[in-house]
């Protein structure tokens, strides 16, 4: 049987998500709680990586076990042991084929800024001083759904076989003293939000005009990508799924 876990992570503590040797990461405590609970050695698969230091709200992996569970009691027995900074929220039996990374058709990460230095956010936003141009930050990411090559905003010397993602949304939203940025794709190149945010708050920083930031992904060209962003800012918050992969309670 095969099942998919929907879970969520605070990231501070953790080297990403993935296994990793030497690392404390957020696959490899799942896995191992897993096991404990199942009975069963559990590999999981992950709808995608995380890095060191982010977040998420949603995230997705399947596993595989001999015998059908009993989810809801599956789901409590693995929340007991789990640490504070992961929660399963919810367990789905899927077909045999389904594949949390293969068959999500869509994920949408949020990035948070806040404008008031907040002990309380430091680990969940970050801090900016000055109020950025919010509009101007807006008509720049408008243009990403225009473009479907972001070499711009790759990792140097990733393992990426190709550069290409369908952009469908990439918005700046402001409540209160708090900054919101959404964006959603079929899939993300490693990184590639975060150098997207810190060359978009350089476009409200006044350091890049909107004209500049559309040359620099049409250069497909790193180097004219700004830093990225810092870690605590960015939650994966959404994996989308066709309906049929799930299986009726």
């Amino acid at each position: 049987m095969r099942y998919f876990l929907e879970m969520a992570y605070n990231g501070t503590r953790y080297h990403g998500w993935q296994v990793q040797p030497n690392a404390h990461t957020v696959q490899q405590v799942l896995d191992d709680c897993l096991s404990k609970v199942l009975r069963h050695p559990i590999s999981s698969v992950g709808s995608g990586r995380t890095d060191t230091g982010v977040h998420a709200s949603q995230q997705f992996v399947h596993f595989d076990v001999p015998e059908p569970l009993d989810v809801e009691q599956a789901c409590y027995r693995l929340n007991r042991i789990l640490p504070p900074d992961i929660a399963a929220k919810h367990l789905y039996a899927v077909s045999d084929e389904a594949h949390a990374r293969f068959d999500a058709f869509a994920r949408t990460y949020h990035y948070r800024i806040t404008l008031n230095k907040d002990p309380f956010l430091t680990e969940y936003a970050y801090y900016l001083s000055r109020q950025p141009q919010v509009q101007l930050m807006n008509e720049a990411a408008a243009i990403l759904l225009r473009y479907e090559d972001f070499t711009t905003f790759s990792k140097v010397k990733g393992d990426t076989k190709h550069y290409n993602c369908n952009m469908y949304e990439a918005v700046w939203g402001q409540y209160e003293n708090q900054l919101l940025f959404t964006i959603r794709a079929n899939r993300f190149l490693r990184g590639m939000v975060r150098l997207v945010v810190g060359t978009l708050l350089d476009v409200g920083k006044g350091k890049l005009t909107v004209a500049e930031f559309e040359e620099a992904i049409a250069s497909r060209d790193r180097r004219n990508a700004s830093g990225a962003a810092p870690a605590q800012g960015l939650y994966l918050a959404k994996v989308e799924y066709p309906p049929h992969l799930f299986l009726p309670s």
